[in-house]
């Protein structure tokens, strides 16, 4: 397996890194780490999904991100931070791989490279939050409410179908609304057949047709 965050580095010490990691394993609302919580490792995520989750000015919890196998969380682990800047919870069974601060820093010290690619992924993480800034500012709340279905579904078996394991709560946050808000989208995709609401989790049926509409 091939974690973005690695791209780029040989096959052969990502194999030595994966050796020195911890495996761990999380059952579904889960918490892997609380904020403010020591920032000692990074994980590699292998199997189900999270929610990166910060607490607001007001007090609220809100979703900001959600990581698929293939991503990773808690880089700012690599760069210097001490303590934890988000909470992260499961939404699946999850497996991850903890790489420890100390054996990521042998491998920048092996292969200095490993720093233009740790820079280029934390570039890209603040383009995507820029993006969702000019989202929020701009861009209808419908559109924003299909887009993350989009992105929930991109790694989906099926191209047309896949699961988002979000409560409606949870999807608000993510798109930056009101659960009534999203109820009544999810609802109006469920009458075009695009998408199927159960307890907890919706369902997408059609996800070309909902990207379409997303632009």
């Amino acid at each position: 397996m091939r974690w973005h965050l690695l791209e780029g580095i040989d096959d052969a010490d990502v194999q030595r890194l994966i050796s020195l990691s911890r495996r761990r394993t999380f059952g579904r609302n889960e918490i892997v780490f609380h904020r403010d919580d020591p920032a000692d490792s990074l994980h590699l995520l292998v199997k189900g999904r999270v929610a990166v989750r910060i607490m607001t000015p007001l007090g609220n919890t809100v979703t900001v991100a959600v990581r698929s196998p293939g991503d990773s969380f808690g880089e700012m682990a690599l760069v210097g931070a001490s303590r934890r800047t988000a909470t992260v919870l499961t939404l699946e069974e999850t497996e991850t791989l903890a790489v420890y601060h100390e054996d990521f820093q042998q491998l920048r010290r092996d292969h200095p490279s490993v720093d233009a690619l740790l820079f280029s992924y934390l570039v890209g993480e603040v383009r995507m939050l820029e993006e969702r800034l000019l989202e929020a500012l701009y861009l209808p709340v419908e559109r924003r409410v299909l887009r993350r279905l989009c992105e929930l579904t991109a790694g989906a078996a099926s191209e047309g179908a896949g699961e988002v394991p979000l409560t409606q709560e949870q999807l608000a946050e993510l798109a930056g609304t009101t659960r009534a808000t999203v109820n009544r989208v999810l609802r109006e995709e469920a009458k075009r057949g695009t998408v199927e609401l159960r307890r907890g989790r919706t369902i997408v049926l059609d996800r070309a047709q909902i990207a379409r509409r997303a632009r």
